[in-house]
């Protein structure tokens, strides 16, 4: 009698079934995980730039709010000073430096933007944080303004007409 080495073929095919089922079962379960981390990290994103913008306006009050994110991001040149042109409020991600990104700023499958008021001083501003695929990066567009309030829509781009996140 010959001693077995090894698997058979059918004892491998099992094998890999059951692989194949568990990450059938799991990877679902990844992925809504990670779209909901990607939402608590626009959310906190927004609320940042909020802050940001609430700072840039009471250290600038004859300008107002920052008209886009890079007024409120670093500028290119290493050690600079903070100006109103480049006020490092936030970092290099959130506030897309002029010469390295423009607006929107991406951040953990989210697109975030900046749009400002008319006038001068700039009274007002809205934010957006959009999903860069939506049902893969996110299931939520988010909106925010002066008022600091985040609001979200699940089918479109969030405005003030929508619903305040709780």
């Amino acid at each position: 009698m010959h001693k077995r080495n090894g698997f058979s073929l059918i004892e491998l095919l099992v094998v890999v079934a059951i692989i194949l089922t568990i990450a059938a079962i799991a990877v679902p379960s990844f992925l809504r995980s990670r779209m909901a981390a990607n939402e608590a990290s626009a959310v906190g994103s927004m609320r940042m730039i909020s802050t940001a913008q609430v700072t840039y306006s009471s250290t600038y009050p004859t300008l107002g709010f920052a008209p886009d994110l890079n007024t409120l991001g670093p500028g290119t040149t290493a050690g600079a000073t903070s100006s109103s042109a480049n006020a490092e409020l936030l970092d290099n991600v959130l506030g897309c430096p002029a010469g390295v990104g423009t607006d929107p700023c991406q951040k953990s499958g989210y697109n975030l933007n900046i749009t400002a008021g008319t006038g001068t001083p700039l009274n007002t501003y809205s934010l957006n944080a959009n999903p860069t695929a939506l049902g893969k990066t996110g299931l939520r567009y988010f909106f925010s303004d002066n008022s600091g309030v985040i609001r979200y829509n699940p089918t479109i781009i969030a405005t003030s007409a929508d619903q305040s996140l709780q």
